[in-house]
């Protein structure tokens, strides 16, 4: 198997298990959306430091902290990070998978409209075509709910925040979060003891099993994270830019044909505008790359 393939199925497994969320959150219920999150962000921090400790990264790590201004975009990453999986937890417990999938589905072109509003960066026409289909999508699904989709909105712009935080940070994928969830764990051990206190914890509550899956939610943060860090060093961006459709279009299918989710035609006719709109944006995406890829080789043969 070659490199190129053995990452491939690296980022295909990543996105695969992303995609599966919905059915792993609702088996920690009774548990509500923040005792679900803060186990999250706990258990992944001593997860972390584990895989920190073993792979032999604390110089990595040691380096972050010291360098204040990527220590500060991290803690940025680390809170927006929070609302995202947060919202994301609260919309699969909430019968709103389908909402979800949508945030990720619109994620890239909100990803872009940042550059553009944040970087500077200029979109070429066919980009602003997209980002046009796009916009009229939301219009399409603000006037079927009777409300803006938020949880959408949320979870793409919180994802596009941490993606940008996270690269003008420059930091690696494992130290990255290690660093994120060590800053968030206080918190999130305060929230935890304080429902112990109250007696409203779920944690233990429900079963030696119930108690187990609440701590292999920092495991099942990890192997994504670490299978997509293989992926990203093995396979073209323009590869993995096509591979991250994967999780939204298998959180979709599990909202209408698991959950059964409402789909009105006027959500159906919302979500088929955004799928033209990624169309569009990604054959201007490959045929971008193809022209500089032919720019290259004509310089070197120049």
């Amino acid at each position: 198997m070659t490199d190129t393939r053995r990452g491939l199925m690296y980022g295909i497994a990543a996105y695969l298990i992303w995609g599966a969320f919905p059915l792993y959150w609702p088996l920690l219920e009774p548990a509500g959306a923040l005792e679900i999150l803060a186990h999250r962000i706990l258990w992944s921090a001593v997860v972390m430091a584990v895989v920190v400790l073993a792979l032999g990264r604390r110089s990595q790590v040691r380096a972050l902290v010291a360098d204040r201004r990527r220590l500060a975009l991290l803690t940025l990453a680390a809170f927006v990070i929070t609302f995202n999986w947060g919202g994301y937890i609260w919309a699969v417990n909430h019968g709103r998978v389908v909402e979800a999938s949508l945030g990720y589905f619109i994620n890239p072109l909100v990803t872009v409209l940042m550059g553009v509003l944040i970087l500077g960066e200029r979109l070429r026409r066919t980009q602003w075509l997209a980002m046009a289909v796009a916009s009229a999508a939301v219009v399409v699904l603000t006037l079927d709910y009777g409300r803006l989709p938020w949880i959408a909105l949320l979870l793409a712009f919180s994802f596009g925040t941490y993606g940008l935080a996270k690269k003008t940070a420059n930091a690696g994928a494992l130290e990255s979060l290690a660093v994120e969830t060590a800053i968030l764990a206080p918190l999130a051990v305060g929230y935890v003891g304080w429902l112990v206190l109250t007696g409203a914890s779920q944690f233990g509550g429900q079963g030696p099993w119930h108690a187990l899956l609440f701590t292999s939610t920092g495991v099942v943060t990890a192997i994504p994270l670490v299978l997509f860090g293989a992926a990203a060093t093995r396979v073209p961006m323009v590869g993995l830019g096509l591979l991250q459709y994967l999780a939204p279009i298998l959180q979709f299918a599990l909202g209408v044909l698991w959950f059964h989710e409402e789909m009105p035609p006027g959500r159906w006719l919302g979500f088929s505008l955004v799928w033209v709109a990624l169309v569009v944006f990604t054959v201007d995406l490959v045929a971008h790359r193809r022209r500089q890829l032919a720019l290259v080789a004509e310089a070197g043969l120049a």
